[in-house]
């Protein structure tokens, strides 16, 4: 694990939120969407971010179509970097409707990955077909993160479902839950089409999950990113965060941008004073 810097300012201004947990941490995690950045740019990313990233995913079927030998030292540039390293869902999916779940999961190994996610946005897996991936993978040494939740709005889950497969992939050893939002955080998981956050598709998850701290919401947009903050404070933990937003998610967090210190502000700054 690499150790965390210290911020340039600290001990100077204090995060007007409260300290962020600090890593390795069980809340307040962050996860990348990477689609495709190279290698050198990924290390600058980690030289000034690791700290604050807690797993990097290559999402759908991306990891499929890098050269060998740079995905390798792409992984290996994350995961020296104390981060871990996964390959999308959608991937996993493919691999299942192909009979290659096993060889997959190998493979994944292999190449350096040190996490996976288990998902049926697309397909259809039933609970023991989840169960068997993850305990597959676990047996294999990789931390696994399930999502919940399908691609299309049309075929939302219902609040028992939803029940059930997060109690039957803790019980087979998932370390996470994601909740669906795609890349594109509009009409999907908890948003709607507009990528508000629908409050009856979001107390379900909740009533659901039971501790949301096992929970990580995808939220590639700002303003869901800053609701969720607003909801369950800082440290509550966010996904599908495009890699050049990670430094102003940080921000938001710590209650260093404008959108977000409101919350500690007395009612009249609140009003336009600042």
């Amino acid at each position: 694990m690499v150790a965390a810097q210290e911020g340039a300012f600290r001990g100077i201004v204090a995060d007007p939120l409260g300290e962020r947990t600090q890593k390795p941490r069980r809340e307040g995690l962050t996860m990348v969407i990477d689609k495709g950045m190279g290698v050198g740019e990924t290390q600058g990313l980690l030289e000034i971010a690791a700290s604050h990233i807690d797993f990097w995913k290559l999402p759908f079927g991306t990891s499929s179509v890098y050269p060998t030998e740079v995905l390798r030292r792409k992984i290996q540039a994350v995961v020296s970097a104390g981060v871990s390293c996964y390959p999308g869902g959608t991937f996993l999916e493919i691999a299942h409707l192909q009979g290659q779940l096993e060889a997959f999961v190998d493979r994944a190994v292999d190449l350096g990955f040190d996490a996976i996610e288990v998902s049926d946005g697309t397909i259809d897996l039933t609970l023991a077909e989840r169960s068997k991936a993850i305990r597959l993978a676990r047996a294999r040494g990789l931390t696994v993160l399930t999502e919940v939740g399908r691609k299309d709005p049309a075929q939302r889950l219902s609040a028992l479902q939803v029940h059930r497969t997060i109690v039957e992939d803790i019980a087979a050893g998932a370390e996470r839950i994601i909740v669906e939002g795609r890349e594109s955080g509009k009409g999907v998981g908890i948003y709607d089409a507009d990528g508000e956050v629908a409050e009856e598709e979001l107390l379900k998850m909740v009533r659901a999950a039971g501790d949301i701290h096992r929970l990580i919401w995808e939220a590639p947009l700002k303003s869901q990113q800053q609701e969720l903050i607003r909801r369950f404070g800082s440290n509550v933990s966010l996904g599908n965060v495009p890699p050049q937003e990670i430094l102003a998610l940080e921000a938001l967090r710590r209650g260093l941008r404008a959108d977000t210190l409101r919350y500690v502000l007395p009612e009249a700054d609140k009003d336009g004073a600042i």
